[in-house]
Parts: C-alpha cells; sequence; structure tokens
C-alpha cells in the first residue's frame, strides 16, 4: 500500500515538503507503540535520509525507541557525522550493526532458485539474513528510509536492500554481491528488475512479511546548475512504492550522452568518500559512457584506503582491481576470496575490463594512499594539485567543458547521484 507520493522531474521538495508528506503518511498509520529507524549511513548524506529521521523522531518522540544505520560493510559513524547527518536526533538512539555478529537468519532461498534468476552463473543458496535487533525488539514500526537511485550491485539502489544489505550479514551480502558481479553490472545499472532484486523480492514475500516494514524513499539528484535537488518522497510498504520511485530515479538520475566520453573528470567530496569502496562508484556510474580508450580522472582529496572494512582492504590490496577473469580465477584458486565474495564482486566492479584508463588522484596527507598504492591495484597515480590546476577546477560546470587548448572533458560532481551512459552500452 501507497500512503503518501508526490514527485516528478520538475518537482523541488523542501524540508517542509518533507515534513508534511511523512506526516500525512504516520497519521495514516494510526498511533504505534515502539518505532525502529534504518536510515543509510554518512555515505549516503545526500538522500535527506538525516532529516527525514529527525522528522520522524519528531514526531513519534519516546516510542522511536532506536536508529540502526543501514552500515552493511561499512565503518561506524563518528559523533561528527552523527550530528551533522540526524542534527538534535538523540545520539543515545543510535545503535551499530555489526555485518560479522549481529545478525539472524530468516531463512534461505534454495539454490535453485538462485541460479534460475543469475542465468545459472553461481550454484548456492542464499541466506535472508537481518541485524537481531528487527527480530527482537518487537517493534510494530520499522522505518526503512534512503533514497532510490541507480546502483551497480542490485540496479537501483534502496526498497528492501537497505534491510538485507544494510541490515544483513556476512554470507548474505558477499553473495548478493557476487551474483550481481556474475551476471554483470551493465546489465543491471538503471534497472529496477534485476536478478538481485528478485531475491530480495523473495525474500520479502516469503520470509520477512512478519517485519512491520515501511519504505520512506526519496529520489535526488543534480539539477543543471550543479546544485542537488530533491525530485521526490515516496511512502508505502510494498513493491509499488520502490516502482514510483525507481521510474522517477531513472527519469532524473540517469543521463544519457550524445557520445562516447572521451576524458571523463570526476570529483569524490571529501567529507563522503575515504575509500575506493565507495570511490569507485566514479567508475561503476561512468563506464557505459566513456569511450574505448577514454580516460577517467578521479579526483579524491580524502582517499586513505581501499575498503572500509579491514580484511576486505587487504584483500583488494593482494588482488588488485585486474579484470573479470583473473579475478573469477582468484576466487577458484583462493579460499580467502571464495570466503569474501563481496570483496570479489567490487574487484570486477572496480575494473574497466582493459577498455578505458582510471586515473585516482588521492591528497597528500601522510593518511592519503600513496602513488605505490594506487598503482598496486592497477590504477594509475595522478597529483591532485596539477589535475585541479589543468582542469580549471573551480570554474568546471556540469557535463561537457571545452579547456583553453580545445581539449573537451566531461565533469561530474556527485557520482553517486547519478548513472551516465552512451546508447551503444545501455539497452532500456
Amino acid at each position: 500500500m501507497i500512503y503518501y507520493q508526490n514527485g516528478s522531474a520538475a518537482h523541488n521538495l523542501s524540508r517542509k515538503d518533507l515534513e508534511a508528506g511523512l506526516r500525512e503518511a504516520f497519521d495514516k498509520l494510526g498511533e504505534k507503540r515502539k518505532v525502529l529507524a534504518i536510515p543509510p549511513d554518512y555515505t549516503r548524506l545526500p538522500s535527506r535520509a538525516g532529516e527525514l529521521t529527525k522528522i520522524s523522531w519528531e514526531y513519534y518522540g519516546d516510542k522511536l525507541t532506536d536508529i540502526l544505520p543501514a552500515l552493511g560493510t561499512h565503518t561506524p559513524m563518528t559523533d561528527d557525522q552523527i550530528s551533522h547527518m540526524f542534527g538534535k536526533t538523540p545520539a543515545n538512539l543510535i545503535r551499530v550493526h555489526d555485518w560479522r555478529n549481529d545478525v539472524v537468519t530468516l531463512g534461505r532461498i534454495p539454490a535453485e532458485i538462485v541460479e534460475e534468476v543469475s542465468e545459472h552463473k553461481v550454484h548456492f543458496d542464499w541466506p535472508v539474513q537481518v541485524n537481531k535487533l528487527l527480530t527482537e525488539g518487537n517493534f510494530d514500526l520499522i522505518l526503512s528510509i534512503g533514497q532510490v537511485v541507480p546502483h551497480e550491485v542490485v540496479g537501483m539502489a534502496n526498497y528492501n536492500k537497505n534491510v538485507f544489505v544494510g541490515t544483513g550479514g556476512a554470507e548474505a551480502i558477499n553473495k548478493s554481491h557476487y551474483v550481481g558481479a556474475v551476471y554483470g553490472m551493465e546489465r543491471m545499472m538503471g534497472r529496477a528488475d534485476t536478478p538481485v532484486r528478485r531475491l530480495f523480492n523473495y525474500a520479502s514475500d516469503n520470509f520477512a512479511k512478519h517485519l512491520p516494514i515501511l519504505y520512506v524513499l526519496t529520489v535526488v539528484g543534480v539539477n543543471k546548475e550543479g546544485r542537488q535537488q530533491t525530485y521526490g518522497l515516496f511512502v508505502g510498504d510494498d513493491f509499488d512504492v520502490f516502482d514510483l520511485a525507481a521510474g522517477l530515479s531513472l527519469e532524473v538520475n540517469f543521463q544519457m550522452v550524445e557520445k562516447p566520453l572521451r576524458k571523463v573528470l570526476v570529483w569524490l567530496d571529501p567529507t563522503e568518500f575515504k575509500s575506493t569502496w565507495l570511490g569507485n562508484k566514479s567508475i561503476y556510474r561512468t563506464r557505459m559512457a566513456i569511450a574505448d580508450g577514454g580516460e577517467l580522472v578521479v579526483l579524491a582529496p580524502a582517499l586513505k584506503e581501499f575498503g572500509e572494512d579491514k580484511e576486505i582492504d587487504r584483500l583488494i590490496r593482494k588482488y588488485g582491481y585486474f579484470g573479470t577473469s583473473k579475478t573469477l580465477k582468484a576466487v577458484e584458486d583462493n579460499e580467502e576470496l571464495r570466503n569474501n565474495l563481496s570483496a570479489a564482486a567490487h574487484l570486477i566492479h572496480g575494473s574497466s575490463e582493459g577498455r578505458f584508463s582510471i586515473t585516482y588522484c588521492p591528497g597528500k596527507g601522510p593518511e592519503n594512499l600513496t602513488r605505490k598504492e594506487i598503482e598496486s591495484v592497477g590504477f594509475r597515480w595522478g597529483d591532485i594539485d596539477e589535475m585541479m590546476q589543468k582542469y580549471n577546477f573551480q570554474h568546471l560546470k556540469e557535463g561537457f567543458n571545452t579547456l583553453p587548448d580545445g581539449e573537451e572533458i566531461y565533469y561530474i560532481s556527485s557520482p553517486a547521484l547519478g548513472l551516465w551512459a552512451h546508447r551503444d552500452r545501455f539497452e532500456y
């Protein structure tokens, strides 16, 4: 059932709009005794989920007893991040999801179903896992809050991914990421119906019906002026609400470029991107737009690690971003990678398969990744100061820019908020 919907490519929702819409939905639900909120973490700051969580707390007061950021494999939020994202929402409500220890398994999707949806590319069952707080907390309302946007693992982010991955366990996260990777992310990004989404939907329909989940979904993008804009808010408890949000996201977050791009320059906001685990969105979201032999330059001033999880960071350093065939062979030959399939999936996602070059430009502080580290995993290294000066960084506009020497570059300031493709590499 859909409790609230408001959005279009022409909408620009304010905080007052979000509050009015969310309160309208909550009023329709009626009285609630105990509420859990599951927003994304700080890496999804543009989602407006922080504000929506604060509005929820203001509405329910002390009945909202717990806030469980959907960390997945990400590191816990810092006090400063919590304060910045959630405002005056009491910090003592925040719970930390431990993806290796704090989960329960609601059931297992049989291997034959996983094989079928993946076109027989994988041969395992899939566990439906959630943080134990969801089942043991005795909640009569669970608010799953977040942004629908093109995504490399599931096609379109959020909806039940926020629950089954954001609060999921190691096995579920590893296997779901691997399904998407071997199926082919270029066949998935920007699509609401994908093999991974089918697994999540099966899980919702067969193992999680008893969880009182209400989905609060935003659609946020970057407008032609280069500013973030909230295009929609959708609230409901089933697939229909996701379908609405995904349709609008495809309309406002997807850019079909007129020609393959020879050079793409991407800025990674230092408050959001400190790892290639996240920063490789610059690769995922642009790969279908970049020409063969083209170049992707990533300005990453806060880049300090490959994986936020220490074990995943170690595996990335060991195996590197060297393409699908080498990664699949490494999975076959190495038990440690078979036991961390989300890391293997990430290694596939982070390679251009030799089709275009990837130049990472980290900051120059003692905490930043070094040239040796960058090059050891298969990327090129670039001097960030020289690159920012060369491309007159402060004066670039979103999209195509022609430099004084005649070189044309395509600039993207927020890779996490979009998907770019050329028609030769994307079919609706």
